[in-house]
C-alpha cells in the first residue's frame, strides 16, 4: 500500500476514504480550485468559504477521484481547515499533512497525500491575487 504506521491510523485513512467528510460542493463558495496528481491520476476540487473579513476559513467541501491516500487526505484536511486562519493554510507543508495522516508516506505517495493541501493553498493564493494559474499539479514537485 505504500504507507507505514499503526493499524489505527491505517483504519482512519480507510474510513475517510470510504466515508469522506465534507464531500460535495458549495455553490456560493468564496473560491474553488482544482488540481491533479498526474502520476497517480488523483484529482481534487476544493470549495472554500471565507468569513466576512476574508481571514478565516468557515467551510470547506471537496470532490475528487483517486487513490485512498489522496481522498482520505482531502477528507481529513477539509475538517482541519474549518476555523483555520488563511495565513495558517498558506504556511502548511507536507509535514503537517503526514502528521495529520499519522502514517509514514513513501516518497511515491507524498504527492497523493499533499494534493488537497496544494489545491487549497493555490486556490487561496489565486483568490488573493498572489498566484495566476488555472490548475494545480503535483507534476513539478520535489
Amino acid at each position: 500500500m505504500g504507507i507505514g504506521g499503526s493499524d489505527m491510523y491505517r483504519q482512519q485513512i480507510l474510513d475517510h476514504y470510504k466515508n469522506p467528510r465534507n464531500y460535495g460542493e458549495i455553490e456560493d463558495s468564496t473560491f474553488t480550485h482544482i488540481g491533479e496528481n498526474p502520476m497517480c491520476g488523483d484529482e481534487i476540487r476544493m470549495d472554500v468559504v471565507l468569513d466576512e473579513d476574508e481571514e478565516t476559513i468557515e467551510q470547506v467541501a471537496f470532490q475528487g477521484d483517486g487513490c485512498a491516500i489522496s481522498q482520505a487526505s482531502a477528507s481529513m484536511l477539509s475538517q482541519e481547515l474549518a476555523g483555520m486562519a488563511v495565513e495558517d493554510l498558506k504556511a502548511m507543508d507536507r509535514d503537517d499533512i503526514t502528521e495529520m495522516l499519522g502514517v509514514d508516506i513513501s516518497p511515491m505517495r507524498v504527492k497523493c497525500a499533499v494534493l488537497a493541501e496544494k489545491v487549497a493553498q493555490d486556490g487561496a493564493e489565486i483568490y488573493f491575487g498572489e498566484k495566476n494559474i488555472d490548475r494545480t499539479t503535483t507534476e513539478d514537485d520535489d
